[in-house]
């Protein structure tokens, strides 16, 4: 058996950071994913997704992303069960992240992570920061 969705979109909204009752961080986000077929009147439609991310990984992507900010996402599909405020009972599917990768810069660069480049993994490394070279080092 297999649950893997690979999903790439933007933010709708800030994460929101959570923490549970042991002190668990716990994220969700909102992203919206445009659907690659167009409906009768020739527009996109757009799916808006929730995405749950725990752990460290909740606190890097509440601590470096924003609304707009485009991503991807790699994780399990899960469905869960809740009653409401009425007593009915209720599901949500949502899409538990194992690794978040962000895909652009933040629009300003300075106030938001200096423009690191973070993934799930943790490296933390910004995309072509380790890389230093004189133009004369360039053998073409």
């Amino acid at each position: 058996m297999l649950n893997k969705i690979i999903l790439i979109g933007r933010l709708t909204r800030d994460p929101e950071l959570r923490y549970t009752t042991n002190g668990v961080a716990v994220a969700r986000l909102t992203i919206a994913v445009d659907r690659p077929q167009f409906n009768r009147e020739r527009e996109k439609e757009t799916d808006f997704i929730d995405i749950v991310v725990w752990q460290k990984l909740a606190e890097t992507c509440a601590n470096n992303l924003g609304k707009g900010r485009l991503i991807a996402v790699d994780g399990r599909l899960q469905i869960r069960s809740y009653d409401d405020s009425q007593g009915i009972r209720r599901k949500a599917a949502e899409v538990v992240a194992d690794s978040i990768r962000f895909l652009d810069w933040p629009k300003d660069r300075d106030n938001q992570g200096g423009g690191q480049f973070n993934s799930g993994s943790g490296s933390g490394s910004g995309f072509g920061s380790e890389i230093s070279f004189n133009g004369d080092d360039i053998p073409f």
